[in-house]
């Protein structure tokens, strides 16, 4: 992983696969791959709008990354921003359909949450002093972000109160809203801590810092996604395997229907309404 000024994202070349998602009792298949990207060397990082109908994602062009974004009914790419600084994590504004927000590598070597919109606008930073690397919007006025620094931390930036602070260190950089159906109607967001011998999945709560231990992370594997129900689904070598806390006792592979050569399969994310799944694999 590469620091700031070439920015904390390895460029390796990958691709982006999006899935239908099937559920059956408590087994799962994936199937119908459309490759997204179609693109040479990086593309990384998909997330859904809020809406579910688009994927945007992190891409190379021209030797530098910036965003593209996939309309799925349409099944149709274009390009959302062309800027002289590397774009990376891209996400919908939470509550305002007319923006998105990346975090921008700039020149000076500082890297930083920006919010830019679709037409007609600058790019503006959201926070001027938190180096983000990764970051949840956990509602429309509340970031969790993984922040840089000599330890890595979980911190939450309040934009009502104008407020931020951490709750957590020693953190992996997969960052995740808890379906309610799962945590009872608790607001929640889950995390993988490395303050262990081995990784383990917390929940934790982001107003009052009170963690729940969930499950040990699949071994070699830095990123997990929910589905609705309160699987957690995480991705190895050419496998996705799923574990639904305090009911399975182990990761279990599910069933890819696909020809396609998948390998090194790292970020998946599921849509909002839990029938589609982006997967990022090497190219």
């Amino acid at each position: 992983m590469l620091l700031l000024g070439t920015s904390i994202y390895a460029q390796e070349a990958t691709e982006i696969y999006l899935f239908d998602l099937i559920q059956t009792d408590d087994s799962f298949t994936i199937s119908n791959a459309v490759n997204i990207s179609k693109n040479e060397g990086y593309d990384n990082q998909p997330s859904f709008t809020d809406d579910g109908t688009a994927i945007l994602f992190a891409s190379t062009r021209d030797n530098q990354t910036d965003i593209a974004r996939y309309e799925i009914n349409e099944n149709y790419r274009l390009w959302v921003t062309n800027t002289p600084q590397n774009e990376y994590s891209p996400m919908s504004y939470p509550k305002k359909k007319k923006y998105f927000t990346v975090v921008r590598a700039n020149e000076d070597d500082s890297q930083f949450l920006y919010k830019y919109a679709y037409k007609n606008k600058a790019p503006e930073i959201l926070i001027s002093n938190l180096t983000v690397g990764y970051y949840l919007w956990f509602d429309h006025r509340t970031l969790i972000s993984f922040v840089l620094g000599e330890i890595e931390t979980l911190q939450v930036s309040n934009f009502k109160y104008k407020i931020k602070y951490p709750i957590q260190s020693y953190i992996g950089r997969s960052l995740n809203k808890i379906p309610q159906s799962f945590s009872k109607g608790e607001n929640l967001l889950s995390y993988i801590s490395k303050s262990h011998e081995s990784p383990e999945i917390y929940a934790i709560n982001p107003v009052n810092s009170e963690q729940k231990y969930l499950a040990d992370a699949l071994e070699n594997s830095e990123d997990l996604t929910w589905t609705n129900d309160g699987t957690i689904l995480m991705g190895r070598n050419d496998k996705i395997f799923k574990l639904k806390p305090g009911v399975d006792e182990e990761w279990v592979a599910i069933n890819i229907e696909s020809d396609l050569p998948l390998k090194s399969i790292t970020r998946i994310v599921v849509s909002p309404d839990g029938t589609k799944i982006a997967v990022v694999v090497g190219e």
